[in-house]
């Protein structure tokens, strides 16, 4: 008798299997489908199914069911939202004020302090008690101890409308503690170094913003014709922006723009030598003061101020390009007659330079100068012919006098 031919339980087992993975696949698509279109916020792309999903499909024995599956997706869309939620709460709730100054865009306006200034203050008491009266001017001077006599002389010719401060090249501060209005005067010491480099490392825009006008002299000047309160009323009558005071004639007299006349009580241009001036309104006929005892408004000066070259510590050359920083130049640069000074030509910074190959201290001092102008022509000729070829224009043609 033919034995039937025996059925194994996995054969038989297969195709029911094959079915059950069949309909649950089905019902989770239909389930996934009718969630999806109830709950159109939730974004497919925030569905993270985990990697047992995809092992399900492997492991025949699996026990993880579509509700499982959906429960799952579910939850983790619904925490994904949250979380989105809580993050863009605290993106707006972060500060972010481009237009505030460079490194402080993440502060409130009102907490931003971009200017300061000179004014000394108490340690005790109430900080706004500390200044009944603030300086409406900045005088600086850059000195040596052999000049102290000269400077106390100068400095007795500014009100207490003027904040005194003094650069030391020598190092040799507490000697003039002997003066009283020392005490009360900002020092600044740092040895062998030119007015220039104390002005664009310690006269910053933003420092010295809260003064209308910033003296910044030579320690070898004489004032005894000199009176800077009314050298300032001229100032403002005349609407000078850089200016200086008239030079006695024929004591340390280089350019004739600056020789004091008598007649008057401001002038802003002159005559010179054939040759020296192709254009009357251009240095060193007009628009054109020297270097000794310059004064800036507060505004001429925040753009002379990112002109001067941080290397170049001599400020030679810096004279005659003075007049890109205000407009009419020929207007806003006079000379103010009436107050006058008298360059006395000392060579005390001079002496701060080093004997090499057999020269005094000051020569060496001097073609450092000379070379410095060279080297500040050159720079600026490049950068504007660079900014006009940018914009596609001719550069003018200016002549500077060596």
């Amino acid at each position: 008798m033919a034995k039937l031919p025996v059925v194994s339980r996995s054969a038989t087992r297969k195709p029911n299997e094959s079915m059950r993975l069949l309909v649950v696949t089905i019902i989770g698509v239909v389930l996934g489908f009718f969630i999806g279109i109830s709950f159109p916020t939730v974004s497919i792309t925030k569905l993270h199914f985990p990697s047992s999903i995809v092992s399900y499909i492997e492991d025949k024995n699996s026990a993880l069911t579509a509700q499982a599956i959906l429960n799952h997706a579910w939850t983790t869309a619904r925490n994904t939202k949250g979380n989105d939620t809580e993050s863009s709460s605290d993106t707006a709730m972060k500060i972010y004020v481009p237009t505030n100054p460079r490194g402080a865009e993440r502060l409130a306006p009102g907490i931003v302090v971009p200017e300061s200034d000179f004014h000394p203050r108490r340690l005790w008491g109430n900080p706004d008690e500390d200044l009944p009266f603030k300086p409406k001017y900045l005088v600086t001077f850059t000195v040596g101890i052999s000049q102290k006599e000269n400077i106390n002389r100068a400095v007795k010719k500014f009100s207490d409308n003027f904040a005194i401060l003094l650069f030391h090249y020598d190092g040799r501060v507490s000697e003039w503690d002997e003066f009283e209005w020392s005490k009360r005067a900002i020092h600044i010491s740092v040895r062998r170094q030119a007015k220039w480099w104390y002005a664009k490392r310690f006269l910053h825009p933003d420092i010295v913003a809260p003064y209308e006008y910033i003296f910044i002299w030579d320690e070898d000047l004489g004032v005894e014709h000199f009176n800077a309160e009314e050298y300032m009323k001229l100032v403002k009558k005349h609407q000078l922006e850089i200016s200086q005071p008239g030079l006695e004639p024929d004591r340390g007299l280089t350019w004739q723009m600056t020789k004091r006349r008598g007649d008057r009580q401001v002038h802003k241009d002159t005559e010179e030598r054939p040759g020296w001036c192709n254009d009357p309104h251009l240095p060193p006929c007009a628009a054109f003061v020297e270097i000794m005892a310059p004064v800036f408004s507060r505004d001429a000066w925040r753009c002379v101020w990112h002109m001067i070259q941080n290397d170049l510590v001599h400020g030679w050359g810096l004279d005659f390009a003075l007049r890109k920083c205000v407009d009419p130049a020929h207007e806003k640069i006079g000379v103010v007659d009436s107050q006058w000074i008298v360059h006395q030509v000392v060579p005390s910074l001079g002496n701060q330079g080093q004997s090499e190959h057999g020269r005094a201290p000051w020569e060496g001092v001097r073609e450092r100068c000379r070379k410095e102008w060279g080297i500040f022509q050159t720079r600026m000729a490049e950068a504007e012919k660079s900014y006009y070829e940018m914009m596609g224009v001719p550069p003018p043609n200016v002549t500077f006098v060596h």
